[in-house]
């Protein structure tokens, strides 16, 4: 067994990953209230994972309701070292066909009815997001798409709309105009959490449309989502399993992200929330000196 415990989130169409050993099931409640669903705990090719389906079982859950403090606290406290992002998106760019996989490197966050943070009033902190996923975790992502048949682009930028709308036609054209590459509603402010909570963050991003910049071309549609997403689903769950295999050779050397809370803080420890303290017993516990969960 190997040192990697690799988090999934599952987007749209990936809810569940098949040939997990030793499986069980586990309900974890956080300061922050109730993950998305139970959490799924196996092991695949001797790597521990843990999945958890964004949205729920059975996609019961809008972006705007999906509670992704509580989601990446409990990944944290079931273990996770590194988290994997699966979701879908629309393509702002000609050469990003649906069908496409795109592993993302950058965000431009336009949600606004999402808390953003673990902290707040009584224990401030402010985590560097110029570079916000892991680059170690979205090459190997990278590599292992490929290695399941994907078209795969690496780099991009993902603009993160609140939803659950999707874009006017003026608006699709404006985050092309900004140079944006895929859109979607869910990464964020997802990976500004799993950074708060020191977690290496990569997403693999399954393109399933053009959302509504083409001339000439209808809007993009549930229906027509639906069917690339299908095609899509069992890739990513090979993209997967085919991760494993990569981080099952390859021992995992301490990233920089695994410490990023240890110049964050701000607010001096005589000055602490002890009550915000307490809820941050799992993302921040390291660096305030709490016990072991």
């Amino acid at each position: 067994m190997t040192d990697w415990v690799l988090g999934v989130l599952g987007g749209s169409g990936v809810y569940d990953i098949p040939g997990l050993e030793n499986v069980r099931r586990e309900a974890i409640d956080t300061p922050w209230g109730s993950p998305s669903d139970t959490l799924t705990l196996g092991e695949l090719d001797g790597v521990k994972l843990v999945f958890l389906p964004r949205h729920g079982a059975g996609h019961r859950l809008p972006p705007s309701a999906v509670n992704a403090r509580a989601n990446i606290d409990a990944l944290k406290r079931a273990g996770c070292t590194d988290l994997l992002s699966l979701s879908a998106v629309g393509s702002l760019q000609e050469r990003l066909a649906p069908g496409t996989f795109v592993v993302v490197d950058q965000y431009i966050d336009r949600t606004f009815a999402r808390p953003k943070s673990f902290f707040g009033e009584g224990l401030v902190a402010h985590v560097s997001m110029g570079q916000p996923v892991c680059p170690r975790l979205a090459a190997l992502a990278a590599a292992a798409a490929r290695d399941a048949g994907a078209l795969v682009v690496e780099g991009g930028t993902y603009l993160a709309m609140e939803g659950p709308q999707f874009s006017t036609r003026a608006e699709s054209l404006l985050y092309r105009g900004w140079g944006c590459d895929v859109i979607g509603m869910t990464n964020m402010p997802e990976a500004k959490l799993a950074r708060e909570a020191e977690l290496p963050y990569a997403s693999l991003c399954m393109v399933t449309d053009y959302d509504s910049w083409r001339d000439g071309e209808a809007a993009v549609d549930v229906g027509q989502i639906l069917a690339v997403m299908r095609a899509n689903a069992d890739r990513a769950r090979e993209t997967v399993r085919r991760l494993a295999a990569r981080l099952r050779a390859l021992p995992r050397e301490p990233s920089p992200i695994d410490t990023t809370l240890d110049y964050a803080l701000i607010t001096p420890p005589d000055q602490r929330d002890r009550a915000l303290m307490a809820k941050l017993d799992a993302v921040a516990g390291r660096v305030l000196g709490l016990p072991d969960r």
